[in-house]
């Protein structure tokens, strides 16, 4: 059975909320870590309710709803979520109330708010959907996981339309936690130089990308998602070789046949290192291309890259701004994405044309 990416919202400090536009104008940056670039939440939400919704529910509500609206769906038959570090902002704010009131008299609206499935909970609350709702915490293959619990109840006809997405946020503080274990650059560098400085630590980042996946082949669909597969820890380059062979042998499709390689560069010498390696030899006759200099390393950033490679394909228009070496133009029918959080957490996605 196929699984077809029926609509898409995204919300990332690019210019992608609105689905009309395809990274016409790219944002840079100069700063410390990437912040979305917020639309008028009141599209969607009441401005009663936005008063007491922390950033990350908003971006995650309104992604979802920009992707059903997209899809033409009002409810779906499921709601799944990935994300890492989940509402880390309301997590700050009652973990600082415990402190300056002494553990007494504690505003019960952060507690509330600060677990990780409160961005799929709000969504459902404020759809009135009472189906299946899951929440997924898996670090760096939170997002792959959401998409694999998808999939599955769509082959398993447990379902026709679910809406699938993954969040993670961004704030000052976690920022300096995350500096000081060495995940990020030592001074503030050009977002779009990301990858000329040849250092440890990336630049963070944070989004929120939902999209309504279908078992219904439909002219509006923007691309099929053929394949999904995660793996961890791999003993070496040799192991990590192995398991693209076999996805793609799974997949039943050459590394030929692959017009785009979509690869999660994120500037760190050490994480990059295994990319590097790639390009220059497993995928030496490929395409490359990189996107974590226009969204940030977060834990869900696969969920950004998806959003680009859907609007490739319907497209059929492959950004300059992502383009890491020079290969004929042609059609793009087949874009394989390979991602890895820390060495740790490793995921490919085959994604298609319709």
């Amino acid at each position: 059975m196929k699984i077809y990416i029926r609509g898409i919202g995204n919300i990332s400090p690019q210019n992608t909320y609105d689905n009309e536009h395809f990274l016409e104008e790219i944002a840079e940056y100069q700063d410390d870590y990437l912040k979305c670039i917020e639309p008028v939440y009141k599209k969607y939400i009441k401005p009663m309710l936005l008063r007491r919704m922390s950033r990350i529910i908003k971006m995650g509500i309104y992604a979802a709803k920009t992707s059903l609206d997209d899809a033409n769906i009002d409810i779906p038959d499921a709601i799944i979520t990935g994300t890492g570090i989940g509402c880390i902002e309301d997590t700050e704010k009652f973990l600082f109330s415990m402190i300056t009131n002494n553990e007494q008299l504690l505003p019960p609206t952060p507690f509330i708010q600060s677990t990780h499935n409160t961005i799929s909970a709000q969504i459902a609350l404020m759809l009135k959907c009472h189906n299946y709702n899951n929440t997924y915490v898996h670090r760096g293959i939170s997002f792959e996981s959401a998409l694999l619990d998808s999939m599955m109840l769509l082959k398993e006809n447990s379902a026709n339309n679910v809406l699938t997405g993954g969040a993670d946020e961004i704030t000052h503080n976690s920022f300096l936690i995350t500096k000081r274990l060495g995940r990020w650059k030592n001074k503030a560098i050009n977002n779009l130089k990301l990858l000329d400085h040849k250092t440890r630590g990336s630049i963070a980042g944070e989004g929120a990308a939902f999209f309504v996946l279908s078992k219904e082949k439909n002219a509006q669909n923007y691309a099929e998602i053929s394949s999904v597969s995660t793996f961890y820890k791999p003993d070496n380059y040799k192991t990590v070789e192995d398991n693209i062979t076999n996805f793609l042998k799974n997949a039943e499709i050459k590394i030929n046949n692959i017009d785009l390689i979509i690869l999660g560069l994120n500037g760190d010498t050490k994480d990059d290192d295994i990319y590097y390696k790639l390009k220059k030899d497993y995928f030496k006759n490929n395409t490359i291309a990189y996107y974590k200099h226009l969204c940030g390393e977060y834990h869900t950033s696969t969920s950004f890259v998806l959003w680009l490679s859907a609007k490739i394909l319907k497209n059929q228009f492959v950004p300059e701004i992502i383009k890491l070496n020079k290969q004929p133009d042609k059609p793009v029918k087949n874009i394989l994405i390979y991602n890895h959080y820390k060495n740790i957490d490793h995921s490919l996605i085959l994604v298609t044309e319709c």
